[in-house]
């Protein structure tokens, strides 16, 4: 596995929790210093079968060139998978915290948002200003890539009304929470609601030749 990332800091946590790792298990990871704007010579060229973009959207600018790099670094019938903030979205979670204001707050930004044709903003819960996609601007970031959508679902639909600190249940109530939220995550309208949108595109094989 081939892993970039841009920040010293977070290359030298790796290395540190890579230390415990006996060597055949350290050597699956290759962490390289890079960004997406020069994922291309950082990955020198390479394509894969399979890339990850989780958690990292919301922090850019925009999200089309970032999944046009992404895509050019997939080998024909390659799958790009995408997990990102979900703009249509936004006030369900301090709604279901019973934040009335700060839902109010997100309904207000993301109706906002709609109509003036840009991306939605919100603060997280380290206290960053961060950005939000929908999946219609995902699915039209991936197509203008060449790649197809082939499904989509929900992250954390029912299982985020709860302060980012609180320790995760254990033993049979985790594995029913994890079940309900697979369901949901996968089924309509209920995945809609997910605070996060999990997309999975693939890049079509090149046709056989004539």
């Amino acid at each position: 596995m081939t892993a970039v990332e841009p920040d010293e800091g977070m290359r030298a946590a790796f290395d540190a929790a890579a230390a415990d790792l006996d060597d055949q298990a350290r050597d699956r990871v290759t962490l390289l210093s890079g960004d997406l704007a020069g994922l291309a010579a950082t990955t020198q060229r390479a394509s894969f079968d399979v890339v990850l973009c989780h958690g990292v959207l919301m922090y850019l600018p925009e999200s089309r060139s970032a999944i046009r790099s992404l895509a050019d670094r997939l080998a024909p019938g390659g799958v790009l998978s995408v997990l990102a903030r979900n703009g249509d979205s936004l006030a369900w979670r301090p709604a279901a915290r019973h934040d009335w204001q700060a839902a109010t707050r997100m309904l207000a930004e993301s109706t906002a948002a709609r109509a003036e044709g840009r991306d939605a903003f919100y603060r997280n819960e380290i206290g960053v200003d961060a950005r939000a996609d929908t999946l219609e601007s995902l699915t039209s970031s991936c197509t203008a890539a060449g790649l197809e959508v082939e499904v989509w679902g929900g992250v954390r639909v029912a299982s985020d009304d709860v302060p980012v600190d609180q320790p995760a249940p254990l033993g049979d109530e985790l594995a029913a929470l994890l079940d309900v939220e697979e369901r949901l995550g996968a089924t309509d309208p209920y995945r809609a609601l997910g605070t996060l949108l999990h997309v999975i595109a693939r890049r079509p094989r090149r046709p056989a030749p004539a």
